[in-house]
């Protein structure tokens, strides 16, 4: 065996743990690994890195130093190595570390798992990935966002319903599963209509679900501006007095939205529960 290169098994006792602590490491992400023909294997520069990081985590706390583990922890590097690595488990176990060590719910999405699946599509724009290890990141990102979905639930009347879905051609459903989430821990109710839904079937589903205040329209890619464009329009001649917000990083500025035939735009998910709350209040 290489000199940079061990099992999980000799990690482990290098570090002085039992295997199973050291495969929790492996699963919360704060170990690298990689399995190789059903093998975990660890880089010696990762033991060693690990090592490091635990030595001065034990020296702050001797110390009193104080610090904030939910602040340090790079919980968004850990999900994007268990994602990469097709270890859905693993990613999980990111998520479940993340919440006991204190991270709320909207920061799971906004700063843990946005920005990993964002750094994994840089990586494959660059050629770093493949392309079937984004897709197969982005399927575990969506059964992660499955499994995290009913916590964002608010108890009590919801404050009206909104619906949310991507044009004809948009394939990217997992902005939109996001984005419903954290409209719902606004107190909204919300319809998610994922991707790829023709102009009818949008319109139907709008017409369909009672109590709509708001129709959003996530517009990811240049290529879908003109269905989304279409969308909309079919949106407001069939339904009117309803707010459509349209969201993307095709829309280039709110007069874009306006020209694509929505009401306004958002940048965020916060920024979109507060256009809900200023229209609700109108």
């Amino acid at each position: 065996m290489a000199d940079t290169d061990m099992t999980l098994h000799e990690a482990a006792a290098e570090l002085g743990v039992h295997y199973m602590t050291a495969y929790r490491y492996v699963r919360h992400g704060q170990l690298q690994a990689t399995k190789q023909r059903g093998t975990w294997r660890v880089a010696r520069v990762d033991l060693d890195a690990f090592a490091a990081d635990a030595a001065g985590a034990s020296a702050s706390a001797g110390t009193g130093a104080g610090t904030n583990r939910r602040q340090s922890a790079p919980w968004g590097e850990r999900l994007e190595a268990r994602l990469v690595a097709g270890d859905g488990t693993g990613a999980w176990g990111v998520i479940e570390a993340a919440l006991a060590a204190g991270t709320e719910l909207d920061e799971v999405y906004l700063q843990v798992l946005s920005p990993a699946m964002a750094s994994i599509g840089e990586r494959w724009q660059r050629g770093e990935l493949d392309i079937s290890v984004e897709h197969r990141a982005t399927a575990i990102a969506l059964r992660l966002v499955g499994r995290l979905g009913p916590r964002f639930a608010r108890r009590g009347r919801p404050k009206g319903t909104v619906v949310l879905g991507s044009p004809s051609g948009e394939h990217h459903a997992l902005a939109v599963a996001m984005l419903a989430d954290l409209v719902r821990l606004g107190g909204w109710e919300v319809v998610d209509l994922g991707a790829d839904l023709p102009v009818g079937s949008f319109v139907y589903a709008v017409r369909d679900t009672a109590d709509v205040v708001a129709v959003g329209v996530s517009v990811m890619t240049d290529a879908g501006l003109a269905m989304a464009q279409e969308t909309l329009a079919g949106l407001r001649a069939n339904i009117p007095n309803v707010l459509l917000v349209v969201g993307g990083p095709a829309v280039r500025s709110s007069e874009h939205a306006v020209e694509l035939g929505a009401d306004a735009t958002a940048w965020s998910a916060a920024e979109f529960v507060e256009l809900l709350e200023r229209y609700r209040a109108a």
